[in-house]
């Protein structure tokens, strides 16, 4: 489980001044009240901690696992012969994680997605041990952020504070639950920002940290001095999965976009501009008379995209999107995917060596293809989907990705899980719906055999 921690933290100094008032009291000798000096206030982040500590809980996801997947239990006849039940029996697996109450009120609790993928129990564990059956709002795998709802009354939230106002260097406090200890807090500063292109997310702007970090602080908070929350951390780089002072959250106001629409939505709907972009170099910069190093570079217009109708043309450099300098690509890319269909923007850009100003409109993402059992009894309860731009495994893996699969049904008992990647069928590669479908038609209902790619391994079924 990926998991990390970066927010900024800056020395308290917790003081109290005493003073000592002696009274004169008749017939006795003066006594001498000289109270022992303070040596030196101590720096402490205790009042922080305080303040923090009961808006962040404990998660408890409960799953079911598969058993061991052998191709002779899956043939009937095997099983027939062997007096075997006709289903292997599937296990409860837990896995522990953190979360962040972000509304008393109503009782939301921002955690990871893959803190609670697949998951069909979820348990919140308060800081007063208080423990709580959640529910699901909706989960976001393109930036890995989920909403959970709790009924639950006396509770603390944090409010979000504004993660674009981050420097390096700022001191930050992480709070989670890691390797399922309980609450733990440790400090550090920003290390970088805008971090992406770790193949990490969909889509990548994080916040770096050294605040110690390791597996069960995902979905947890990272908080400035002020006590306001600031990321949610979502990964650590680590030899062995542990801690090195390498950590990686994601920003409070991309965490806070994505709430918004899970909570109007129960998804997230994403815009699109319809434009292929890529850095601006500063010799490019320089040659395209730009005047900044800092821009996006529109390689390609789709035809009939809102781009095109508000006339972006390809080799234009966008500077600004609303006002607010743009710094890559990855940046473009990321505040476009999160803003709603219909929204206004202004695009600052240059064109032939002059600034322009274009207002555009924010259209819709094309439905995606997705194929649902493809008339395979073996398949049913099984969707399969496109790899597009802007999903986690695009870029890492040419095939086919199972979108979903219902527990119990055909599909899961043949050994398919959600989240696998199918790149050939019965021998033939597979990259898209209608190679699936294709190969699928070959098959006639006789042996179908899958490769498929799963958290990185490659592992070979038989389906019949």
């Amino acid at each position: 489980m990926w998991n990390v921690m970066t927010r900024r933290l800056a020395p308290i100094v917790a003081g109290a001044a005493f003073l000592a008032v002696a009274q004169p009291v008749a017939a006795q000798p003066p006594v001498n009240t000289a109270a022992a000096p303070e040596a030196a206030a101590m720096p402490t982040l205790a009042p922080l901690v305080e303040k923090v500590t009961p808006a962040v809980v404990n998660i408890a996801v409960e799953s079911k696992a598969p058993m061991e997947e052998n191709p002779f239990l899956r043939d009937p006849f095997f099983r027939k012969f062997f007096n075997l039940p006709n289903m292997p029996p599937a296990r409860p697996q837990m896995a522990a994680g953190s979360g962040v109450i972000v509304d008393a009120e109503k009782g939301y609790v921002i955690t990871n997605h893959h803190v609670v993928a697949n998951a069909e129990k979820i348990t919140v564990t308060l800081k007063d041990r208080r423990k709580f059956k959640a529910k699901l709002i909706g989960s976001d795998s393109g930036t890995d952020v989920a909403l959970l709802k709790i009924d639950a009354d006396h509770l603390t939230a944090l409010p979000f504070g504004d993660s674009d106002k981050l420097h390096v260097g700022d001191y930050v406090v992480a709070v989670g639950n890691p390797f399922a200890l309980g609450q733990t807090v440790t400090a550090g500063i920003v290390s970088a920002l805008g971090r992406s292109g770790l193949n990490i997310e969909g889509y990548e702007d994080f916040i770096q940290t050294d605040a110690s970090i390791n597996p069960g602080n995902s979905g947890g908070a990272l908080v400035n001095l002020k006590g306001h929350l600031v990321g949610i951390p979502t990964a650590i780089i680590g030899p062995s999965g542990g801690n090195v002072g390498i950590g990686f959250a994601v920003p409070s106001n991309m965490v806070r976009s994505v709430m918004d629409q899970l909570i109007r939505y129960g998804e997230v709907r994403r815009g699109r501009l319809g434009i292929l972009v890529q850095d601006l170099t500063p010799d490019v910069a320089k040659a395209m008379k730009v005047g900044s190093d800092e821009g996006a570079i529109v390689s390609e217009v789709e035809p009939n995209s809102a781009a095109e109708k508000a006339g972006i043309r390809a080799g234009d450099v966008i500077t600004e999107l609303d006002g607010q300098p743009v710094h890559g690509a990855s940046d473009l890319r990321n505040r476009v995917g999160l803003m709603r269909i219909g929204q206004e923007v202004e695009l600052t850009l240059v064109r032939d060596g002059e600034r322009q100003t274009i207002h555009a409109t924010i259209g819709k993402a094309p439905k995606t293809e997705t194929a649902a059992g493809q008339g395979v009894p073996q398949l049913e309860g099984a969707v399969f989907r496109n790899i597009e731009p802007g999903m986690p495994e695009y870029g890492h893996a040419e095939g086919v990705l199972l979108a979903q699969c219902e527990q119990g049904s055909p599909a899961w008992h043949h050994g398919l899980r959600e989240g696998d990647i199918v790149v050939a069928v019965n021998r033939e590669k597979v990259k898209s719906i209608e190679d699936l479908k294709k190969a699928l038609g070959k098959a006639q209902g006789g042996v179908i055999t899958m490769n498929i790619l799963r958290q990185g391994a490659m592992i070979f079924l038989v389906i019949q």
